[in-house]
């Protein structure tokens, strides 16, 4: 039994997945049982993708929750501490409850056979049995990695949405388009619509076909559903929605084509639900939740010249830097670049090179981070320097900025979290 969270997580976070992950979907038909099914308790909306998971889940759980509904959300990785993974109408989990949960749960695995599955499960688990007790008028629930073979696939939703399909997680998913979309569209269930924002051609194929297969209705963005009329106005971006007959003026603060992309999914799924009697919904409180949404360390300004960005792979790269010159294209933008080791490091910085000024490689104390000098020696580009202190490297570039440069923070979620505790520790000290 675990009195704190501090013994309980380094407990969870003992047990990696290459070593306690087993067969899939084995540890949660043998748990889930003795749990009495909580996933049977919560209807569900099920979010894979390689980007956007994170900012579609937000904006629609800001609509379910500016309607009225008790919404619980499963969401990967944390920025801060772990209880950010689960929440209820915005709100993290307590650390007593989460430890009452926890420590029930292992209690029931000790009951069966003592063998532990990974983190990721044992969080999944801990999320349904949460959602379950508090009786969530629904949970939206982001898929860990691939979703066929994820442990969260053990859910029937009302809706699935897959966001993007891009050369993520390789060694697990596979090495093409095709493969990955194959592992995504496992998500999708029988007769359960399924939207999409997937727009290269192959994995859109394999998603069709799914889709097709198990006769699940499927929405694709630019093809079902439109955002038109897109402009900016006051800092924020504003088009237009359709799909069908259902038409809304939207403004979003959130900045990049890929959060109109990802709003579009949000809604989309916002207006299945409202079919299936979800009919709290009015077009005020919609149009007010995703002007409000906000997902940190996603094109997150600091100040008025740095930008956190959580850019793990070539499309979010890209995003980020076709973010950058719609909105600042007179600015010079200089980049701090770390990274897990497990990423597409190599994509990403050869689009980084094309846009930047100067490029600096750091690096996390951590063993699954990359090493800075690695990272700088497939850069190509003529300004690249290579600290390993990353503190020293952030607080030494924010004080040389000029007033024409953007420093932009950026690579895997994880270096983003501590550069992002870092600035705000500084903010409260001055």
């Amino acid at each position: 039994m675990f009195t704190s969270m501090e013994e309980c997580i380094k407990f969870m976070y003992g047990l990696r997945a290459e070593i306690h992950k087993g067969e899939p979907f084995h540890a949660m038909n043998k748990i889930l049982p003795e749990l009495n099914n909580p996933h049977e308790k919560v209807p569900f909306i099920h979010i894979a993708g390689s980007n956007g998971k994170g900012s579609t889940v937000n904006y629609l759980r800001e609509m379910l929750q500016q309607a009225g509904y008790k919404v619980g959300a499963f969401t990967s990785p944390h920025l801060e501490r772990v209880n950010e993974r689960i929440t209820i109408n915005g709100e993290e989990i307590s650390d007593e409850r989460f430890l009452a949960l926890a420590n029930h749960l292992f209690q029931i695995i000790e009951q069966i056979d003592g063998e532990y599955p990974s983190f990721f499960e044992l969080m999944t688990l801990i999320a349904f049995m949460y959602f379950a007790e508090e009786q969530t008028d629904i949970a939206l629930i982001e898929a860990g990695i691939g979703g066929r073979f994820d442990c969260t696939n053990v859910i029937t939703p009302l809706c699935s949405i897959i966001t993007t399909v891009s050369l993520d997680h390789t060694h697990i998913l596979g090495n093409t388009h095709k493969e990955i979309a194959y592992q995504k569209a496992g998500i999708i269930k029988r007769n359960v619509p399924v939207v999409t924002a997937v727009t290269d051609k192959d994995a859109l194929e394999v998603i069709q076909l799914e889709a097709e297969q198990k006769n699940a209705p499927l929405f694709i963005y630019g093809e079902d559903f439109f955002a038109t009329d897109i402009r900016m106005l006051n800092n924020k971006q504003h088009f237009t929605y359709q799909l069908g007959n259902v038409k809304y003026n939207v403004a979003l603060q959130m900045l990049g084509a890929h959060q109109i992309a990802n709003a579009s999914c949000a809604l989309t799924a916002a207006t299945i639900l409202r079919s299936m009697g979800f009919t709290r919904f009015t077009d005020q409180r919609i149009q007010s939740a995703l002007e409000n949404a906000f997902w940190p360390g996603r094109f997150e300004q600091i100040g008025g010249q740095i930008i956190l960005d959580g850019s793990h792979n070539p499309e979010g790269t890209q995003a980020l830097i076709d973010t950058l010159i719609r909105q600042y294209p007179n600015q010079k933008y200089k980049f701090i670049y770390s990274v897990m080791s497990d990423k597409d490091y190599i994509g990403s910085i050869s689009i980084l090179d094309e846009a930047a000024h100067a490029i600096f490689f750091t690096e996390l104390p951590i063993p699954r981070s990359a090493k800075a000098k690695e990272l700088a020696s497939h850069s190509k580009h003529p300004s690249v320097v290579v600290n390993e202190n990353w503190k020293e490297l952030v607080a030494k570039e924010m004080e040389k900025l000029q007033k024409d440069e953007l420093l932009i923070v950026t690579g895997s979620i994880f270096f983003i979290a501590e550069v992002r505790k870092f600035l705000k520790a500084k903010e409260r000290s001055l």
